[in-house]
């Protein structure tokens, strides 16, 4: 086994302990141990992927691995296989007060923080998909703050993140409370995200 599986291994079994924030609704949810340069970050899982144990294990999740079966015939079991999958936050931050999921807040985004981190280490991704508006700007900082999605997806921004030099790929959010990417410019917008990361080098190599 390699020292690098080890180490993420270890990660995983620190995350699961996380006991942390208060608000947040367990259990933690992680993908699993998949050693690679292509890494996918969410926003946070809903309440049906605790139960499931997997991110993206519901209807967001069918949504997501559509997109990849339709632009590069990467199944949601490869697409599991083969890229790493994480998030801004690894619980269930429960229900908003106008209805929909409640977005994580920065203190519980800040204490995530620390496993994201440690996992870049560990990975050293060249290709990140950003998942989201919360995961966007989390990862892209100062370039995504206060920016639209029609200005960041359809784009490869290329920036440092946590000591590592990556290829950010902004994605929307497959939830369907967003119709974003049912509609132009998302639609067509989505459709070329998606061409661009199929012809990355690091997603041309794990296919």
């Amino acid at each position: 086994m390699s020292t690098a599986l080890v180490r993420l291994r270890s990660l995983h079994s620190e995350l699961e302990s996380c006991r942390l924030c208060p608000n947040m609704r367990g259990p933690v949810v992680h993908g699993p141990p998949v050693l690679s340069k292509v890494m996918l970050v969410g926003q946070a899982p809903g309440p049906r992927e605790g139960s499931f144990g997997r991110p993206f294990a519901w209807t967001a999740g069918r949504t997501l691995f559509r997109w990849f079966e339709e632009a590069m015939g990467l199944s949601e079991e490869t697409f599991r296989a083969r890229i790493y999958m994480a998030a801004v936050a690894r619980c269930f931050p429960g229900k908003a007060l106008g209805g929909g999921d409640r977005k994580p807040d920065a203190k519980e985004i800040a204490r995530c923080r620390t496993f994201l981190e440690a996992e870049v280490a560990i990975l050293k991704p060249a290709l990140v998909l950003a998942v989201g508006t919360v995961a966007i700007v989390e990862i892209l900082g100062p370039l995504a703050v206060g920016k639209k999605l029609d200005t960041l997806v359809g784009r490869t921004v290329s920036t440092r993140w946590f000591g590592q030099s990556v290829d950010v790929v902004p994605l929307p959010h497959p939830s369907g409370a967003s119709p974003w990417h049912k509609m132009e410019p998302g639609k067509t917008l989505l459709g070329k995200a998606l061409t661009i990361v199929k012809e990355h080098p690091a997603m041309r190599e794990i296919q």
